[in-house]
């Protein structure tokens, strides 16, 4: 046992195997638009374990462009985490997420909340549609060529990321995979990227893991309500830390800790995620409440992750470099 680096740490029982322990390589054949604890496990893994696997679009198109699944946002999954209970915290470092065919779609016009109500009277009977972008995987982009009313053509680096990640929710509960919420869901956070780790409430017995909608980059904000959907290679691995509360996704990448909180309106997502980072500033690292609230009005920053899912996300960030060493 050890403790995990920038989770903070002290006293907390952290549950992993050796460096040796399994890989594990899924190719997923059936997929869900909901998180929840009915579904049952497409695979039983154990703490510190690899999971080499795949995820399909947003629209249920697999790595070979075939319709193999409904949308919105099916996902792969559900995974049972050997030994994770109801109220212990699940944290999945996302080592490897990578494009794995030539192709992805977006949206072409901005989502209604992203914009002013007269913006969408100006363009009353603008067509909504699809545009497809070529991805580049060897060149790290992915391009939208010019043609028709798209002009000029658009190239732009990969940042490859996932819309989804979520554990089963509280309360029996099932929730459509287009919602995010305190168990993670379909945040839509740019950030979710390889090399991040995520800490996600367990609210079920084996947490019940899903994993999905793909993005070869998004803005943030996801304001043409998309990003640039694709299919994925996923690989991760999970450690359980027990008895540990959380109550909304915690998030920390080389240079930040960040949470993501979920709600409608913005402000409310806000709150969640300001109100979760004083909670974690306090356990982990030792700051009265007082100190964490003067360390965060004067360092704090915040991002929006998306304005278009039925909950709309905000993500409260601090940097490392400007916390106490643990």
């Amino acid at each position: 046992m050890r403790a995990f680096a920038g989770i903070g740490l002290a006293l907390l029982i952290v549950v992993e195997m050796a460096a040796q322990g399994g890989t594990h390589r899924f190719v997923p054949t059936q997929f869900y638009n909901t998180f929840s604890h009915a579904h049952p496990p497409a695979l039983r893994i154990k703490p510190g374990e690899r999971v080499i696997t795949k995820t399909i679009d947003a629209a249920g198109a697999d790595w070979d462009g075939k319709q193999v699944a409904a949308g919105p946002n099916p996902q792969t999954g559900p995974f049972f985490v050997e030994g994770a209970e109801p109220g212990d915290a699940l944290v999945v470092s996302i080592e490897k997420i990578e494009t794995n065919r030539a192709t992805g779609y977006s949206s072409s016009l901005l989502a209604p909340y992203a914009v002013d109500p007269a913006a969408l009277l100006q363009r009353a009977g603008l067509e909504g549609r699809r545009v497809t972008w070529a991805i580049d995987k060897a060149k790290g982009t992915a391009r939208l060529e010019a043609g028709g009313d798209l002009s000029p053509a658009i190239e732009l680096p990969l940042r490859t990321m996932l819309g989804c990640l979520g554990v089963a929710p509280a309360r029996k509960e099932a929730v459509a995979t287009s919602t995010p919420g305190a168990f993670g869901g379909n945040m839509d956070y740019a950030g979710l990227n390889a090399g991040v780790r995520v800490t996600l409430p367990v609210s079920e017995p084996g947490a019940l893991l899903f994993l999905g909608d793909g993005h070869a980059r998004q803005g943030e904000g996801e304001v043409v309500g998309t990003g640039i959907e694709t299919s994925m290679d996923v690989e991760f691995t999970v450690q359980l830390i027990k008895k540990k509360a959380v109550g909304w996704p915690r998030l920390e990448n080389e240079t930040h800790i960040m949470v993501l909180g979920s709600a409608r309106p913005l402000l409310q997502a806000l709150q969640h995620a300001t109100t979760e980072m004083q909670r974690w500033l306090v356990a982990d690292y030792g700051f009265s409440e007082r100190a964490a609230a003067a360390l965060m009005g004067q360092a704090l920053e915040y991002e929006v992750a998306n304005v278009v899912d039925p909950n709309f996300t905000m993500v409260a960030k601090l940097r490392k470099s400007l916390l106490p060493t643990r």
